[in-house]
C-alpha cells in the first residue's frame, strides 16, 4: 500500500516534468523544418495549419494558374495554395557570375500533403540528372540559368535548394537523419529564436547588415528607403489571437543606432497614413490596423507592433489592394480671352 502511495505522486511529477520540458523545447528549439536548414543570412518560417483551422483561408479567390504550374498541379496533384502546411526558407547571399550585386538564392524545407509516387514520377521526367546521397534521390531540375535540387525526405517532407553548391542539399539530408536532436538549427536562429512570442505562427529572422561596414538599405512600399546600421538583426513575428498580432524588432549594437531606426519608422508611418487618407478615407478595419501601429525604442532595439483585425486579413487575401494615389490637384482655370470693346465707325 505504501508503494502505491508513492507511485501516484511520482507519476504526477513525471507528467508535470514532461509538460515543462515540452514547453521549454517549444520555447527554445526551432521547428523541425527550420533545424534542417543550412547557415544563411535570413530565415522565414510559416505555419498555415492554424489559419486553415480558423477558416481564414477558405474565402481566398481562385488562383489563375500559368500553363507550366497548371501542368505541375495536374501531374502531381499538389497545389501550394491548398496543400501546404509549413514552410521553412533560408536566404543565401551568393556572388554573381558577372560583376554586380550579390544574388539571392534559397533553400526550403516544406511540410505538405502530396502523393509521393506521383511527385517522383514528375521529378524524374523534368530532371536532367539524379544523384543519390544517403539512400535519398536528389533530382537536379534545370530552371532558367540555375539548377534546382529537390529531395523527397519523407511522406510529407520535401527539401529544395537553388544554390550552386550541391553540398547544401546534402547537408539538409544529413541533418534529417539526426532530426532527433532538439537543440540544433542554424546559429542565427538559435541565438534569436527565444525572442519570439509564444504561439508565433510565422516569423522571420534576418542579419540585415551581414558583412557590411555601412548602412544597409531596405526598400519599403512606395519606394521609401529604410537604412539599417551594420550588425543589425531583424526579428519579426505573427501570432493569431482572434486577430493577427504583428511584432517587428530591430536589434542593433547601440542606443543611437536604435534611435535612428525608430525615427525612420515613425516618419514612414506618418507618410503612409497621409497617403491612405488622401485615397478617399480608410476602411474601418484598415483604420483600426493603422491606429494600432506603435513604434518605440527599447534600449538597443527599435520595436514596431500592430494588430491586424480578422476582417482586414480577409480583405487582404480576397481583394486586390487599392491603388493609393496622391490627391489630384484642382484643375487650373483657363484664362479667358479679353473682350475688346467694339469700335463704332462714324
Amino acid at each position: 500500500m505504501r508503494r502505491r502511495k508513492f507511485i501516484i505522486p511520482l507519476a504526477v511529477l513525471a507528467v508535470a516534468i514532461a509538460i515543462a520540458l515540452a514547453v521549454l523545447l517549444r520555447k527554445t528549439a526551432p521547428p523541425e523544418p527550420v533545424r534542417l536548414l543550412p547557415e544563411a543570412q535570413a530565415y522565414l518560417y510559416l505555419d498555415l495549419s492554424p489559419l486553415r483551422a480558423a477558416g481564414l483561408l477558405e474565402k481566398m479567390p481562385p488562383v489563375q494558374l500559368d500553363p507550366e504550374y497548371d501542368k505541375f498541379v495536374k501531374e502531381t496533384g499538389f497545389q501550394f495554395e491548398r496543400d501546404l502546411e509549413e514552410a521553412a526558407i533560408a536566404v543565401h547571399e551568393q556572388p554573381p557570375a558577372a560583376p554586380g550585386p550579390n544574388e539571392k538564392r534559397y533553400s526550403e524545407v516544406i511540410v505538405a500533403k502530396f502523393d509521393g509516387q506521383r511527385a517522383r514520377d514528375y521529378l524524374k521526367k523534368v530532371a536532367q540528372s539524379i544523384d543519390t546521397y544517403h539512400e535519398r534521390e536528389i533530382y537536379n531540375v534545370p530552371r532558367e540559368d540555375r539548377i534546382v535540387h529537390v529531395c523527397i525526405l519523407g511522406p510529407d517532407l520535401v527539401a529544395v535548394s537553388n544554390a550552386n553548391d550541391p553540398t547544401i542539399i546534402r547537408g539538409i539530408i544529413s541533418r534529417y537523419r539526426k532530426l532527433a536532436l532538439p537543440f540544433g538549427g542554424p546559429k542565427l536562429v538559435r541565438e534569436h529564436y527565444s525572442a519570439l512570442p509564444f504561439g508565433t505562427l510565422s516569423w522571420a529572422i534576418a542579419d540585415v547588415g551581414e558583412g557590411s561596414t555601412t548602412n544597409t538599405a531596405l526598400v519599403l512600399p512606395g519606394g521609401y528607403d529604410l537604412f539599417f546600421p551594420p550588425n543589425t538583426v531583424m526579428v519579426a513575428s505573427l501570432r493569431y489571437l482572434g486577430s493577427i498580432d504583428l511584432k517587428v524588432r530591430a536589434i542593433t549594437s547601440s542606443d543611437d543606432a536604435a534611435r535612428r531606426i525608430t525615427d525612420q519608422l515613425s516618419a514612414f508611418l506618418a507618410v503612409f497614413r497621409t497617403l491612405e487618407l488622401s485615397a478617399g478615407g480608410p476602411d474601418p478595419d484598415v483604420k483600426a490596423f493603422f491606429d494600432s501601429i506603435k513604434v518605440q525604442q527599447d534600449g538597443k532595439s527599435a520595436r514596431l507592433s500592430a494588430d491586424l483585425p480578422k476582417g482586414f486579413l480577409q480583405k487582404m487575401l480576397t481583394e486586390p489592394p487599392p491603388e493609393i494615389q496622391p490627391a489630384t490637384p484642382p484643375e487650373a482655370k483657363k484664362p479667358q480671352p479679353k473682350k475688346h470693346p467694339k469700335r463704332h465707325h462714324k
